[in-house]
Protein backbone atom coordinates (compact mmCIF):
# COMPACT_ATOMS: atom_id res chain seq x y z
CA UNK A 1 0.00 0.00 0.00
CA UNK A 2 2.87 2.24 0.67
CA UNK A 3 3.81 1.75 -2.92
CA UNK A 4 0.60 2.74 -4.12
CA UNK A 5 0.60 6.13 -1.81
CA UNK A 6 4.02 7.22 -3.21
CA UNK A 7 3.00 6.76 -6.81
CA UNK A 8 -0.21 8.51 -6.36
CA UNK A 9 1.50 11.74 -5.10
CA UNK A 10 4.41 11.26 -7.65
CA UNK A 11 2.16 10.41 -10.69
CA UNK A 12 -0.16 13.26 -9.65
CA UNK A 13 2.56 15.56 -9.39
CA UNK A 14 4.26 14.83 -12.77
CA UNK A 15 1.61 15.02 -14.82
CA UNK A 16 0.23 18.48 -13.73
CA UNK A 17 3.92 19.68 -14.21
CA UNK A 18 3.66 18.27 -17.72
CA UNK A 19 0.69 19.13 -19.03
CA UNK A 20 0.28 22.47 -17.74
CA UNK A 21 2.39 24.48 -20.12
CA UNK A 22 -0.07 22.57 -22.80
CA UNK A 23 -3.48 23.42 -20.90
CA UNK A 24 -2.15 27.15 -20.32
CA UNK A 25 -1.49 27.78 -23.84
CA UNK A 26 -4.81 26.10 -24.36
CA UNK A 27 -6.76 28.16 -21.97
CA UNK A 28 -5.14 31.47 -23.06
CA UNK A 29 -6.68 30.25 -26.92
CA UNK A 30 -10.21 29.83 -25.55
CA UNK A 31 -9.75 33.43 -24.42
CA UNK A 32 -10.77 32.18 -20.56
CA UNK A 33 -8.86 34.78 -18.57
CA UNK A 34 -8.58 36.88 -15.92
CA UNK A 35 -10.26 39.90 -15.33
CA UNK A 36 -8.79 42.90 -13.52
CA UNK A 37 -10.89 45.58 -11.74
CA UNK A 38 -9.48 48.89 -12.59
CA UNK A 39 -9.26 50.08 -8.81
CA UNK A 40 -7.11 46.98 -8.49
CA UNK A 41 -3.51 47.64 -6.97
CA UNK A 42 -0.82 48.27 -9.20
CA UNK A 43 1.09 45.12 -9.23
CA UNK A 44 -2.36 43.03 -9.67
CA UNK A 45 -3.45 45.14 -12.80
CA UNK A 46 -0.29 42.73 -14.44
CA UNK A 47 -2.09 40.20 -13.78
CA UNK A 48 -4.88 41.04 -16.57
CA UNK A 49 -5.06 38.36 -18.94
CA UNK A 50 -3.26 35.71 -17.15
CA UNK A 51 -5.81 31.97 -17.99
CA UNK A 52 -7.87 30.74 -15.48
CA UNK A 53 -9.48 27.48 -14.48
CA UNK A 54 -6.63 25.79 -14.08
CA UNK A 55 -8.29 23.78 -11.35
CA UNK A 56 -9.64 21.43 -14.01
CA UNK A 57 -6.04 19.91 -13.66
CA UNK A 58 -5.56 19.20 -10.23
CA UNK A 59 -9.64 18.01 -9.92
CA UNK A 60 -9.66 15.50 -12.77
CA UNK A 61 -6.33 14.10 -12.45
CA UNK A 62 -6.80 13.17 -8.76
CA UNK A 63 -9.85 11.31 -9.32
CA UNK A 64 -8.67 9.53 -12.57
CA UNK A 65 -5.41 8.62 -10.53
CA UNK A 66 -7.44 7.40 -7.36
CA UNK A 67 -9.66 5.13 -9.76
CA UNK A 68 -6.77 3.51 -11.31
CA UNK A 69 -4.82 2.53 -8.08
CA UNK A 70 -7.22 1.85 -5.56
CA UNK A 71 -10.67 1.02 -7.74
CA UNK A 72 -11.17 -2.33 -5.32
CA UNK A 73 -11.09 -0.35 -2.24
CA UNK A 74 -13.19 2.43 -3.18
CA UNK A 75 -15.85 2.60 -0.91
CA UNK A 76 -19.03 5.30 -0.41
CA UNK A 77 -17.09 7.22 1.53
CA UNK A 78 -14.33 7.95 -1.29
CA UNK A 79 -16.84 8.36 -3.98
CA UNK A 80 -18.85 10.94 -2.45
CA UNK A 81 -15.42 13.05 -0.95
CA UNK A 82 -14.69 12.93 -5.63
CA UNK A 83 -18.48 13.80 -5.72
CA UNK A 84 -18.37 16.77 -3.82
CA UNK A 85 -14.64 17.75 -5.35
CA UNK A 86 -16.05 17.53 -9.14
CA UNK A 87 -19.44 18.81 -8.02
CA UNK A 88 -18.73 21.54 -6.64
CA UNK A 89 -15.72 22.36 -9.24
CA UNK A 90 -18.11 22.00 -11.72
CA UNK A 91 -19.93 24.88 -9.83
CA UNK A 92 -16.87 26.88 -10.11
CA UNK A 93 -16.20 26.23 -13.63
CA UNK A 94 -19.72 27.50 -14.88
CA UNK A 95 -19.19 30.58 -12.85
CA UNK A 96 -15.61 30.81 -14.45
CA UNK A 97 -17.12 30.07 -17.86
CA UNK A 98 -19.76 32.97 -17.49
CA UNK A 99 -16.62 35.29 -16.52
CA UNK A 100 -14.30 34.48 -19.27
CA UNK A 101 -16.90 35.41 -22.00
CA UNK A 102 -18.55 38.64 -20.40
CA UNK A 103 -15.22 39.97 -19.88
CA UNK A 104 -16.18 40.88 -16.18
CA UNK A 105 -15.77 39.36 -12.82
CA UNK A 106 -19.41 39.20 -11.92
CA UNK A 107 -20.09 35.65 -12.87
CA UNK A 108 -23.00 33.61 -11.29
CA UNK A 109 -24.84 36.03 -9.02
CA UNK A 110 -24.07 34.82 -5.28
CA UNK A 111 -27.19 33.69 -4.61
CA UNK A 112 -27.54 31.60 -7.47
CA UNK A 113 -24.26 29.61 -6.94
CA UNK A 114 -24.77 29.63 -2.97
CA UNK A 115 -28.47 27.37 -4.18
CA UNK A 116 -26.23 25.51 -6.17
CA UNK A 117 -23.52 24.57 -3.24
CA UNK A 118 -26.83 24.15 -1.22
CA UNK A 119 -28.21 21.18 -3.77
CA UNK A 120 -24.82 19.75 -4.08
CA UNK A 121 -24.54 19.53 -0.71
CA UNK A 122 -27.90 18.26 0.12
CA UNK A 123 -27.36 15.31 -2.76
CA UNK A 124 -23.93 14.40 -1.06
CA UNK A 125 -25.88 13.79 2.07
CA UNK A 126 -29.03 12.17 0.59
CA UNK A 127 -26.61 9.73 -1.09
CA UNK A 128 -24.71 9.15 2.20
CA UNK A 129 -27.32 9.58 5.06
CA UNK A 130 -27.96 5.36 5.31
CA UNK A 131 -23.94 5.30 6.58
CA UNK A 132 -23.92 8.70 7.99
CA UNK A 133 -23.50 9.15 12.13
CA UNK A 134 -25.67 12.12 12.88
CA UNK A 135 -23.52 13.90 15.41
CA UNK A 136 -20.71 15.77 15.73
CA UNK A 137 -17.57 15.32 18.04
CA UNK A 138 -16.06 17.74 20.49
CA UNK A 139 -12.55 17.07 20.48
CA UNK A 140 -11.71 19.17 23.72
CA UNK A 141 -14.81 17.97 25.68
CA UNK A 142 -14.30 14.35 24.22
CA UNK A 143 -17.99 14.29 23.87
CA UNK A 144 -20.84 13.91 21.30
CA UNK A 145 -23.73 16.31 20.04
CA UNK A 146 -26.29 13.78 18.57
CA UNK A 147 -27.92 16.36 15.85
CA UNK A 148 -30.80 13.93 14.26
CA UNK A 149 -32.29 16.03 11.75
CA UNK A 150 -30.68 19.08 12.17
CA UNK A 151 -26.86 17.26 11.10
CA UNK A 152 -28.42 17.81 7.10
CA UNK A 153 -28.52 21.23 7.99
CA UNK A 154 -25.09 21.44 9.52
CA UNK A 155 -23.88 19.82 6.85
CA UNK A 156 -25.24 21.86 4.18
CA UNK A 157 -23.92 25.03 6.02
CA UNK A 158 -20.53 23.01 6.27
CA UNK A 159 -20.14 22.72 2.56
CA UNK A 160 -21.15 26.16 1.60
CA UNK A 161 -19.22 27.73 4.28
CA UNK A 162 -15.87 25.87 3.52
CA UNK A 163 -16.07 26.07 -0.36
CA UNK A 164 -16.83 30.07 0.12
CA UNK A 165 -14.46 30.26 2.56
CA UNK A 166 -11.39 29.13 0.28
CA UNK A 167 -12.81 31.20 -2.48
CA UNK A 168 -12.20 34.64 -0.31
CA UNK A 169 -8.65 33.11 0.43
CA UNK A 170 -7.73 32.97 -3.18
CA UNK A 171 -6.52 36.40 -3.78
CA UNK A 172 -2.83 36.60 -4.34
CA UNK A 173 -0.61 33.87 -5.95
CA UNK A 174 0.15 30.78 -4.67
CA UNK A 175 -1.89 31.94 -1.18
CA UNK A 176 -5.20 29.45 -1.91
CA UNK A 177 -3.67 26.40 -3.21
CA UNK A 178 -0.65 26.57 -0.57
CA UNK A 179 -2.90 26.97 2.18
CA UNK A 180 -5.17 24.06 1.08
CA UNK A 181 -2.19 21.64 0.67
CA UNK A 182 -0.99 22.59 4.30
CA UNK A 183 -4.68 21.71 5.37
CA UNK A 184 -4.58 18.87 3.61
CA UNK A 185 -1.80 17.41 5.89
CA UNK A 186 -3.54 16.69 8.95
CA UNK A 187 -6.51 14.61 6.94
CA UNK A 188 -3.90 12.24 5.44
CA UNK A 189 -2.67 11.79 8.68
CA UNK A 190 -5.91 11.00 10.50
CA UNK A 191 -6.87 9.05 7.20
CA UNK A 192 -4.09 6.90 7.55
CA UNK A 193 -4.89 6.12 11.30
CA UNK A 194 -8.47 5.16 10.19
CA UNK A 195 -7.06 3.18 7.96
CA UNK A 196 -9.23 4.71 5.16
CA UNK A 197 -6.35 3.77 2.17
CA UNK A 198 -8.11 4.68 -0.78
CA UNK A 199 -9.26 8.16 0.96
CA UNK A 200 -5.59 8.32 1.74
CA UNK A 201 -4.25 7.72 -1.78
CA UNK A 202 -6.79 10.61 -3.18
CA UNK A 203 -5.63 12.87 -0.35
CA UNK A 204 -2.03 12.29 -1.34
CA UNK A 205 -2.76 12.36 -4.92
CA UNK A 206 -4.74 15.66 -4.54
CA UNK A 207 -1.63 16.94 -2.66
CA UNK A 208 0.63 15.93 -5.72
CA UNK A 209 -1.61 17.58 -8.45
CA UNK A 210 -1.72 20.82 -6.02
CA UNK A 211 2.04 21.42 -5.42
CA UNK A 212 2.07 20.48 -9.23
CA UNK A 213 -0.30 24.00 -9.89
CA UNK A 214 1.52 25.82 -7.15
CA UNK A 215 4.73 25.53 -9.36
CA UNK A 216 2.83 27.50 -12.08
CA UNK A 217 0.89 29.91 -9.75
CA UNK A 218 3.64 30.51 -7.26
CA UNK A 219 4.25 34.61 -8.10
CA UNK A 220 4.73 35.64 -10.90
CA UNK A 221 1.60 33.42 -11.20
CA UNK A 222 1.40 32.12 -15.11
CA UNK A 223 -3.06 30.69 -13.67
CA UNK A 224 -5.23 30.84 -12.02
CA UNK A 225 -7.59 28.05 -10.42
CA UNK A 226 -10.56 30.09 -11.03
CA UNK A 227 -13.85 29.70 -8.87
CA UNK A 228 -13.43 25.54 -10.46
CA UNK A 229 -10.36 25.39 -8.18
CA UNK A 230 -11.16 27.19 -5.28
CA UNK A 231 -14.66 25.33 -4.76
CA UNK A 232 -13.78 22.72 -5.79
CA UNK A 233 -10.86 22.68 -2.72
CA UNK A 234 -13.72 24.22 0.06
CA UNK A 235 -16.00 21.29 -0.88
CA UNK A 236 -13.53 18.58 -0.59
CA UNK A 237 -12.07 20.22 2.63
CA UNK A 238 -15.95 19.83 4.23
CA UNK A 239 -16.14 16.47 2.40
CA UNK A 240 -13.07 14.51 3.95
CA UNK A 241 -14.19 16.28 7.60
CA UNK A 242 -17.22 14.78 7.39
CA UNK A 243 -16.10 11.52 6.54
CA UNK A 244 -13.06 11.10 8.46
CA UNK A 245 -15.89 12.50 11.26
CA UNK A 246 -13.55 15.33 12.22
CA UNK A 247 -16.28 18.23 11.49
CA UNK A 248 -15.69 20.44 14.00
CA UNK A 249 -12.07 20.07 13.53
CA UNK A 250 -12.21 21.38 10.54
CA UNK A 251 -12.28 25.05 11.88
CA UNK A 252 -8.97 24.79 12.93
CA UNK A 253 -7.22 22.96 10.65
CA UNK A 254 -8.57 25.21 8.04
CA UNK A 255 -7.88 28.42 10.50
CA UNK A 256 -6.98 30.76 7.42
CA UNK A 257 -9.32 30.32 5.13
CA UNK A 258 -12.25 30.14 8.69
CA UNK A 259 -10.30 33.63 9.56
CA UNK A 260 -10.60 35.19 6.06
CA UNK A 261 -14.17 34.51 5.84
CA UNK A 262 -15.17 35.93 9.33
CA UNK A 263 -12.91 39.20 8.75
CA UNK A 264 -15.19 39.17 5.63
CA UNK A 265 -18.49 38.92 7.89
CA UNK A 266 -17.30 41.27 10.60
CA UNK A 267 -16.60 43.96 8.38
CA UNK A 268 -19.86 43.52 6.23
CA UNK A 269 -21.85 43.56 9.86
CA UNK A 270 -19.94 46.64 10.92
CA UNK A 271 -20.68 48.85 7.91
CA UNK A 272 -24.22 47.92 7.86
CA UNK A 273 -24.82 49.01 11.57
CA UNK A 274 -22.05 51.58 12.60
CA UNK A 275 -21.34 52.25 8.92
CA UNK A 276 -17.76 51.73 9.62
CA UNK A 277 -14.82 49.18 8.34
CA UNK A 278 -13.08 47.52 10.80
CA UNK A 279 -10.45 46.03 8.96
CA UNK A 280 -8.09 48.20 5.63
CA UNK A 281 -9.44 46.23 3.58
CA UNK A 282 -11.29 42.29 3.38
CA UNK A 283 -11.15 39.63 2.36
CA UNK A 284 -7.88 39.97 4.79
CA UNK A 285 -4.73 39.68 3.02
CA UNK A 286 -5.42 42.63 0.94
CA UNK A 287 -5.32 44.94 3.96
CA UNK A 288 -1.59 43.31 4.14
CA UNK A 289 -0.77 44.18 0.70
CA UNK A 290 -2.43 47.89 0.99
CA UNK A 291 -0.30 48.90 4.28
CA UNK A 292 2.80 48.14 1.83
CA UNK A 293 3.81 44.34 2.66
CA UNK A 294 4.87 42.69 -1.06
CA UNK A 295 2.64 39.82 -1.90
CA UNK A 296 5.06 37.15 -1.27
CA UNK A 297 5.80 38.06 2.20
CA UNK A 298 1.92 38.22 2.69
CA UNK A 299 1.43 35.00 1.17
CA UNK A 300 4.40 33.34 3.18
CA UNK A 301 2.95 34.89 6.38
CA UNK A 302 -1.00 33.04 5.47
CA UNK A 303 1.52 30.17 5.30
CA UNK A 304 2.79 29.78 8.27
CA UNK A 305 -0.79 30.59 9.88
CA UNK A 306 -1.94 27.63 8.18
CA UNK A 307 1.09 25.75 9.34
CA UNK A 308 -0.09 26.64 13.32
CA UNK A 309 -3.69 25.91 12.50
CA UNK A 310 -3.11 22.88 10.79
CA UNK A 311 -0.93 21.14 13.91
CA UNK A 312 -3.26 22.78 16.42
CA UNK A 313 -6.12 20.83 14.78
CA UNK A 314 -4.46 17.92 14.33
CA UNK A 315 -3.69 17.63 18.19
CA UNK A 316 -7.26 18.45 18.77
CA UNK A 317 -8.17 15.82 16.60
CA UNK A 318 -5.91 13.06 17.99
CA UNK A 319 -6.30 14.35 21.47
Amino acid sequence: MFIKYVIGFLSALAIVMVSMPPFIQYLKKLSFQQTINEYSLEDDQKKAGTPIMGGVLFILIPIILTFVLSFKELNLKVLLVMLAFFGYGIIGFIDDYIISIQHDNNGLSPKAKLIMQFVLAALFFFLYRNEAELYIHLPLLNADIHLGFFYSLFILFMFAGSSNAVNLTDGMDGLASGVCIIALIPFLIISLIQQQNALSIFILALMGALLGYLYYNKKPTKVFMGDTGALALGGVLAAIAMVTKEEMALILIAGVPVIETLCVMLQIAAVKTIHKRIFTYTPIHYAFRIKGMPEKSVVYLFWGAEVICAILGLMVALG
